[in-house]
């Protein structure tokens, strides 16, 4: 025992010896990778094309926006359809009630721009909605109730998006997910798995959302089983052939109302018709030569990765070694910090001043590598949110798609748990999300995530949650180069954090970037958490530093991915769930010609 002991006490001091006297990363420019396109150093690869990629949770969301590139649509016009098939092929989390973030690189103009639609609390919502007679927060009030929801955007996000830089007509790009929803589409075995799961199975308690996802005995579909949502087939048509207008007055709103009247809900005509998606300014950062382009408040996710790859900047990363213990509680320390900031300092920055350019500042940064100890992790309690400068569900969504002109698109969207608050609209065919949740409901007080939250993100009326959906794209010498999110609560933004660090840093193919084990510290609750394959030898050198291990639990994230390099996309769809694909325009082409070479003469 002595001998182990004094064994662990030298590696502790060789950690510390490495991070202290290691060589300071120099500035560098971005990497010209010089890996060949297909090679035999990783044990994950990717999916291969040169004529377009759509990278999503869902296969056959995937497909629908493949099909829509081959028919000539660009990048918008296939993120745009992906996610109206989403909402019918993984009702889990793609949706029309809920809301999200976009990121779209335009190729020829050299931008990019941040479309913002979450959802926006209703007009009669006020701070103590969810406390009390007592004042302490009523139990499931803002999860599991009409008061939990939010004035949906994700409709008027994916129409201004398509608006503004689509190139096929509307109809065109939603009738796909009207095709699936009015003719159906074969249950998958991971669907087929939620319906039967906890979070399938309360939806029984709601007969709108029984009688779209469930057998009339409440019994859940079995895999290869066509699902058939004949009034999602209707709200979709309405959007088709109205717009905007087709979901936020009219019948379909008409029928939303009701059913909040119903439920004792807040949103109203006024709360539906006053909506909008807007754009915004991108939150931009430099890490080894490369730019990253992510989203601002209302997301919390832009801010604090960027501040987080500055942090990271400083510290000789590859020498250190991928997921080695000294790796790792770099990476804690530095995690700790920017979500303890995250709960003072973020909110929806129509309401509250978001100091984005003193979080994200170089400056800022090295004060916070100041801090950091080699020797030693700090505890929570020690870390305070700065008053100067000198976890969401696991079932929100990404997607990723890049066409042959290398317009790309980063899309986030939720309805925060799995099919929201469990609630649907009788005859539209949709589920109400329960953002409501992701507002502070009290100062100081965790939400379902143990995420806690200060004034900026207290409750409002028309104000916007603050989120943790990180939607990102990468440049190099002003084109993109990676696009990637993932769904996870407050672990999306260590998740992208970690998904450009073994790009960027190590070097990695997108399919093994994606597929190393993830590591998680959001501050409070003040433990480290580890996914499989961190080695219990990492993990008690990591005890010998200070850090407490969390208990286990579900992987970390789903992260949807794709790399532009050289005229070759490579995509990866994360295996840390089922059911999710990459589709290129080449395989909807050879599709196309092998049907024709099958027809009988």
């Amino acid at each position: 025992m002595v001998r182990i002991a004094l064994g662990a006490r030298a590696t502790l001091l060789l950690i510390a010896i490495v991070l202290v006297f290691a060589p300071a990363p120099r500035a560098e420019q971005a990497r010209q990778s010089t890996a060949p396109i297909v090679g035999y150093d990783a044990r994950f690869h990717p999916v291969l094309s040169k004529a377009g990629m759509v990278v999503s949770a869902d296969t056959i969301a995937s497909r629908v926006g493949a099909h829509i590139l081959a028919a000539g649509g660009n990048a918008v016009d296939a993120a745009v359809a992906t996610g109206f098939a989403l909402a019918v092929t993984y009702p889990q989390a793609g949706n029309i009630g809920g809301g999200g973030f976009m990121l779209v690189h335009l190729a020829k103009e050299g931008r990019t721009v941040a479309i913002d639609y979450r959802e926006v609390a209703p007009r009669a919502a006020r701070p103590d909605m969810f406390l009390d007679e007592h004042g302490a927060v009523a139990d499931g009030r803002s999860q599991r109730t009409h008061l939990a929801s939010g004035v949906p955007g994700t409709v008027a996000g994916l129409l201004l998006a398509h608006q503004k830089y689509g190139h096929l007509d509307r109809a065109t790009v939603m009738r796909p997910a009207i095709d699936l929803a009015h003719h159906g589409f074969p249950v998958s075995f991971a669907l087929a798995n939620t319906l039967a799961s906890p979070w399938g199975q309360r939806l029984l308690a709601n007969p709108a959302a029984a009688h779209y996802l469930f057998r009339p005995d409440g019994s859940p579909w079995e895999p290869g089983e066509i699902l058939r949502q004949r009034d999602l087939a209707w709200t979709l048509t309405q959007i088709a052939d109205r717009g905007v207008a087709g979901f936020y007055e009219g019948p379909v709103a008409e029928r939303l109302v009701a059913e909040m009247k119903r439920g004792g809900g807040l949103i109203t005509h006024e709360d539906l018709a006053a909506y909008r998606a807007v754009e915004r300014e991108p939150v931009r950062g430099t890490f080894h030569g490369y730019e990253i382009v992510s989203m601002p408040p209302p997301s919390s996710g832009g801010v604090h990765l960027v501040q987080m790859l500055n942090v990271l900047a400083g510290f000789p990363l590859r020498e250190l070694q991928l997921n080695s213990a000294a790796y790792i509680h770099v990476l804690a320390e530095t995690m700790k910090r920017a979500y303890a900031d995250r709960s003072r300092h973020l909110g929806d920055p129509d309401f509250h001043r978001v100091p984005v350019a003193e979080l994200t500042s170089p400056q800022y940064a090295r004060t916070i590598r100041a801090a950091i100890d080699p020797r030693r992790a700090t505890p929570a309690a020690e870390i305070r949110p700065v008053t100067g400068f000198p976890r969401e569900s696991t079932e929100t969504t990404h997607y990723s798609v890049v066409d042959a002109d290398g317009n790309m698109v980063s899309n986030t969207y939720t309805l925060n748990f799995s099919f929201g608050n469990g609630i649907a609209v009788p005859g539209a065919g949709f589920f109400l999300n329960n953002e409501m949740d992701d507002f502070a409901v009290a100062p100081g007080v965790a939400n379902a995530f143990g995420l806690t939250g200060d004034e900026a993100n207290a409750i409002a009326a028309g104000k916007r949650p603050l989120s943790s959906m990180t939607p990102t794209i990468v440049l190099r010498d002003g084109r993109p180069l990676l696009a990637t999110g993932a769904p996870g609560g407050p672990r999306i933004i260590t998740v992208v954090l970690q998904i450009l660090l073994n790009t960027l840093v190590f070097d990695m193919n997108i399919a093994d970037a994606s597929a190393q084990p993830r590591v998680h510290h959001q501050w409070l609750p003040d433990e480290l958490y580890l996914e499989p394959g961190i080695s219990p030898d990492t993990s008690a050198l990591l005890v010998g530093l200070g850090h407490t291990i969390g208990p286990a639990g579900p992987l970390f994230g789903n992260a949807q991915s794709l790399v532009y390099r050289d005229g070759i996309m490579h995509g990866a769809s994360d295996t840390r769930r089922p059911g999710g694909g990459v589709a290129v325009v080449e395989d909807v082409q050879n599709a196309a010609e092998l049907r024709k070479k099958l027809q009988p003469r």
